[in-house]
């Protein structure tokens, strides 16, 4: 509680709760805000063990579950009347917590497995914290002009997609560690200093839940990640009759103009975490052909965004599951499957797809 009251209490967000009349009282927020510190305790002994559990003659539950993945099922059947899980989650999903830095786990909202494995896909390949965000919103240059009367520029002027979650994503992605260069970025747990930490709780508020959403109360993490990290944004869907497909869209984040920010952020909910992204475009290809595009093919209103453009190597981790790939923006000289692959046809994707339906799941 002590790390918690120096980096996170300190940085408590206005309550909007107060203007609706359902705010609850100084004291019932301070018992909130250690529910939900042992809430995190809970979920993380329950992923990784504890030996203090040993000593207190819980034997099997020290032991944990040994997960490389996780995922809580909030709403509604708790956040009707306990706390919510994103402070837990968050903290779960960042690379450091009161224990100092370490690996970031994959703790899934909702309990969207799919979007927790894609997550993990994430995590294994950039040993990166990797975020959870609702592909919420696309904005047009049209709709931006209309209500906010300005026009976003940059790589935000051909329109952009919101990412947002419910107070629930990886401080990693605030943008507030950067690299040689002064640039923002994402790092791998080895390379985050202290500094690096007291700079993402820095650029971290949060707010009192919104009791509309979340009747139990609880914390929601708010930041706005900075523009121009490169981000690749993936899910696994399941079709019936056919199983897991993957999706992808390489692309960027973007910064806003402050007031162009202030008005859109508050057409979702202002105290949750935001993402301003952009995926890079191919006319060759329908779903590609424009941001819009991108959204309307997209198979869930959930995502997993990690750093780095790593479309390649999901590709290629893709064949190795037996898992096609449905949708993706990376070029043919960068892609690598298996050479049987060929054997299946010169239309790259619908030879992925008999691929894998021939050669069938490599785990069952």
């Amino acid at each position: 509680m002590a790390w918690t009251e120096k980096y996170c209490i300190c940085n408590e967000g206005h309550d909007y709760n107060e203007e609706k009349g359902k705010a609850k009282t100084r004291a019932q927020k301070d018992e909130d805000w250690e529910f939900t510190v042992k809430n995190m305790l809970i979920i993380n002994d329950l992923m990784h063990g504890n030996p203090r559990l040993l000593e207190l003659g819980f034997k099997e539950e020290s032991l944990g579950h040994n997960a490389i993945a996780a995922g809580v099922q909030g709403q509604r059947q708790w956040t009707d009347y306990k706390p919510n899980f994103d402070f837990p989650e968050s903290l779960m999903c960042t690379s450091f917590d009161w224990n100092g830095v370490r690996e970031a786990n994959v703790l899934a909202t909702e309990n969207d497995s799919l979007n927790g494995v894609a997550m993990l896909f994430g995590h294994l390949l950039t040993n990166r914290g990797v975020m959870f965000s609702d592909i919420r919103t696309y904005w047009s240059p049209e709709a931006v002009k209309r209500v906010t009367g300005k026009e976003a520029t940059g790589m935000a002027a051909g329109g952009f997609i919101h990412l947002i979650n419910s107070g629930a994503t990886t401080l990693d992605a605030t943008g507030a560690m950067t690299d040689a260069e002064g640039k923002p970025t994402m790092k791998q747990p080895w390379d985050i200093t202290d500094e690096d930490v007291e700079k993402c709780l820095k650029e971290t508020t949060w707010y009192p839940a919104d009791r509309d959403y979340f009747r139990g109360g609880g914390y929601s993490s708010n930041f706005l990640s900075k523009g121009g990290m490169p981000v690749t944004m993936m899910r696994v869907n399941i079709v019936k009759n056919l199983g897991p497909v993957i999706q992808l869209a390489e692309g960027w984040t973007v910064d806003l103009d402050p007031e162009i920010h202030d008005v859109l952020n508050r057409r979702t909910d202002k105290t949750w975490p935001t993402t301003w992204f952009v995926p890079r475009l191919d006319p060759k290809h329908d779903a590609f052909k424009d941001v819009y595009s991108v959204m309307n093919n997209w198979g869930a209103n959930h995502g997993a965004i990690a750093y780095g453009h790593i479309g390649a190597d999901i590709i290629t981790l893709a064949s190795i599951l037996r898992i096609p790939v449905c949708m993706h923006n990376v070029s043919d000289e960068e892609i690598f499957r298996p050479a049987a692959w060929n054997a299946f046809g010169m239309d790259k994707e619908g030879a992925d797809y008999r691929a894998c339906t021939t050669y069938g799941p490599m785990y069952k």
